[in-house]
């Protein structure tokens, strides 16, 4: 008989970030600075998944004590999904995705009300805009929040635009591509006070920062598995303890009665172990976010000079994550770079998020055509910046010559 199935706590690495990573993974030549796009898989959550697959391939809702074991392996990658959110285990409900996170948090609560008024920040993820259209389209009014020339958006914005038949406040905490962090506190005392419900987008925080839902004072928060180093096809919900939601899918109810069908076991556990892993070095990782971006953005300026305009002195704000404005054009940097993974506004219509985003803000057409966006990762090293610093640079030579 098989064994029955255990979630060993991954062993964390005593070099933090882990060096080894990118070899094992990219072409040793290849530089990746994309990590607000999605990260590699740990290896310690791979190793995590890897039972579920076939030997441990139960239902948690079986009866027999072998599908008992897997559903124990479930809740307690629940428990550490909730330690990394900051909040109580039976407050997280497992997703497919942050994006499915965020429709289930939308539009689960639009169910339960006639229809209202909401308020979206300007630069929300493309499933929370989605969403809010997909609502003005059954009648309801949908606002848009304005952000300042840094993504930052004002709790006093919010405030004046609170209605009396407001029902719900959209605003992400972190934005991946200016890398601002918005003052999530104040702008949920200013719901609170009124009894608008807010939901938070918070996918682009984990593994970067430390994160406190209930300190922020949310009702609910999006949480993205491949964002920290878990596998693609994890997502969580924080919901507020008490707060209800309709279901969005409907079948043989499952997470709450919010989600039916099977759980996707392997995802759910590979989610726990990466959020015990993020729990664990998210200190560690911060500061050496911090170190490694100071030397991105001087080594840049030290070769450009006042050619390189960035949100580099914005004020709070990802510390792995940095958008700079290019002497060039950035795609074709980005072209003659090829070793070097990043991320450039898009040629196309409609407009990709990074193009949303920076003309939000204001950014001239020339403007988005010359941003970079750069998110650094666990793996990235001080040679790597050093070595992109030099293809950068080269790159930008070539494209104005």
């Amino acid at each position: 008989m098989a064994s029955e199935p255990s979630q060993a706590e991954p062993e964390l690495p005593s070099d933090l970030p882990v060096r080894n990573w990118p070899q094992r993974i990219y072409h040793v030549s290849t530089i990746y600075l994309d990590f607000n796009r999605t990260t590699p898989t740990a290896p310690s959550v791979q190793e995590a998944m890897h039972p579920y697959w076939s030997q441990h391939f139960f239902l948690p809702s079986q009866q027999h004590s072998l599908a008992q074991a897997v559903n124990e392996s479930l809740e307690k990658a629940r428990e550490s999904v909730s330690f990394l959110v900051g909040c109580d285990a039976f407050e997280i409900v497992f997703t497919s995705s942050g994006t499915e996170a965020n429709n289930l948090a939308i539009l689960g609560a639009a169910q339960n009300q006639p229809a209202g008024h909401l308020l979206v920040g300007a630069i929300e993820h493309d499933s929370v805009l989605g969403a809010a259209e997909y609502l003005s389209r059954q009648g309801w009014q949908v606002d848009s929040v304005p952000c300042d020339s840094f993504g930052r958006i004002d709790p006093n914005s919010v405030t004046e635009r609170l209605r009396d038949e407001t029902a719900m406040v959209c605003i992400q905490l972190a934005n991946p591509i200016l890398g601002t962090i918005q003052p999530i506190r104040e702008i949920a005392d200013a719901c609170r006070n009124r009894g608008v419900r807010l939901h938070c987008d918070a996918t682009q925080a984990f593994g970067k920062i430390a994160v406190d839902a209930v300190s922020l004072g949310v009702d609910t928060m999006s949480i993205s598995g491949h964002k920290f180093y878990g596998p693609k096809g994890s997502g969580a919900l924080y919901l507020r303890g008490g707060l209800k939601l309709s279901p969005i899918c409907h079948g043989e109810p499952r997470e709450m009665g919010l989600r039916p069908g099977p759980e996707n076991i392997p995802a759910c556990v590979g989610m726990g172990a990466a959020a015990s892993l993020a729990s664990r070095c998210v200190d560690e990782v911060e500061a050496t976010f911090q170190e490694l971006n100071e030397r991105l953005f001087n080594g840049l300026y030290s070769h450009l000079g006042g050619s390189v305009g960035s949100s580099h002195e914005s004020g709070l704000r990802l510390p792995n994550t940095l958008c700079i404005e290019l002497p060039v054009n950035a795609r074709k940097v980005q072209q003659i770079a090829r070793r070097l993974v990043v991320s450039t506004a898009q040629a196309n219509a409609p407009p990709d998020e990074m193009t949303r985003v920076l003309q939000a803000v204001g950014r001239t057409e020339q403007q988005v055509s010359r941003s970079l966006r750069i998110s650094l990762g666990w793996t990235t090293s001080r040679e790597q910046i050093d070595r992109a610093v030099e293809m950068l640079v080269d790159a930008c030579e070539s494209a104005g010559s």
